[in-house]
């Protein structure tokens, strides 16, 4: 049997592709932002460009991670792959924009308690630029919407592994499989990119309100709303991102289907593991009961038209 554990998303290089684009793009705005802030004497500008730097930095995990990933495929340190490690990324990327949210929370709250003077001419045009780059920057990452991924063949393990045409799948199992063909990287650095977008809007609106009424107050109250909004998502990618990492059963509802697909004349599934290996992969080991001396390839053979089943390793035992 081939031993090849390529189980990388489909949109793995383009990804990679993509965030490297937006992190010359955050550096080049970083350069611009300082370079402008110390030939105008901007505290403000300066602040902003080192904001850009973190941004950088932060978008710089999930690009290492691709890279890496994709030039380690074949390693066969990894026993399962480089799938996972957009996943490692993702989770790291969650911590950090929860640190985040909270640095947020703090400082609203020293502010709100405290409200300072407010430079409305110079604040009101970087919290735009900071809008601008972040819109731009989401542009280049291609939205969330083509990360779900699509069902995988294993043309590695078992190239009899295809749809079939007879095996319906329901809105549920859509729903599941769309969950563990997220990219977790792209989708944390996306995340990154709108919680940064959502606070600029937040920012601009508090900013225009305070200056035509002189509601202070609402700048670092636009503040405390967007770190609760940034640490909600945080929280959400934690717990996804913490669940494949922990290889939890990524879908339920598939392996009762694959239960029943292999207990078909008195056979017994004694054991049964489900997990995700990547985007869009999912491994699957199992241990059947059968008096009837059948073969591996029998069941192979009845859970053919999973498609999203990239690895499956399966164990006979003697049946009652």
């Amino acid at each position: 049997m081939e031993n090849t554990h390529f189980f990388l998303g489909e949109q793995h290089t383009a990804n990679e592709r993509r965030t490297w684009a937006v992190i010359a793009l955050c550096l080049a705005m970083m350069v611009l932002e300082i370079g402008g802030g110390l030939i105008f004497g901007s505290v403000a500008l300066v602040a902003d460009g080192l904001h850009m730097s973190t941004h950088a930095g932060a978008l710089l995990i999930a690009a290492a991670a691709y890279t890496y990933a994709r030039r380690h495929v074949h390693d066969p340190r990894f026993a399962w792959g480089t799938g996972k490690l957009g996943d490692l990324a993702g989770f790291t990327s969650a911590l950090i924009l929860a640190m985040i949210a909270v640095l947020i929370a703090v400082e609203a709250f020293q502010h709100l308690r405290n409200p300072g003077v407010i430079d409305f001419a110079e604040a009101i045009p970087i919290a735009v630029l900071g809008l601008v780059v972040n819109i731009a920057s989401a542009f280049l990452l291609g939205g969330d919407h083509h990360h779900g991924g699509h069902d995988h063949h294993d043309d590695h393990e078992h190239d009899h592994d295809h749809h079939d045409h007879h095996d319906h799948h329901d809105h549920h199992d859509h729903a599941h499989h769309a969950h563990h063909g997220r990219d977790n990287n792209m989708r944390a650095a996306f995340v990154h990119v709108i919680a940064d977008a959502a606070v600029s809007v937040l920012v601009i609106a508090a900013l225009l309100l305070a200056r035509q009424f002189g509601w202070m107050w609402l700048d670092p109250l636009a503040g405390i709303v967007g770190a609760v909004v940034i640490a909600s998502w945080a929280l959400t990618l934690i717990r996804d991102t913490g669940a494949v990492l922990l290889d939890m059963n990524p879908d339920p509802h598939l392996a009762t289907r694959m239960r029943r697909m292999v207990e078909q004349q008195g056979d017994t599934v004694a054991d049964l593991h489900l997990w995700r290996i990547g985007p869009g992969h999912l491994g699957a080991v199992l241990c059947v009961a059968s008096g009837q001396g059948s073969t591996v390839q029998l069941y192979r053979d009845r859970l053919a038209g999973l498609g999203k089943l990239s690895h499956v390793t399966i164990e006979i035992i003697p049946g009652v």
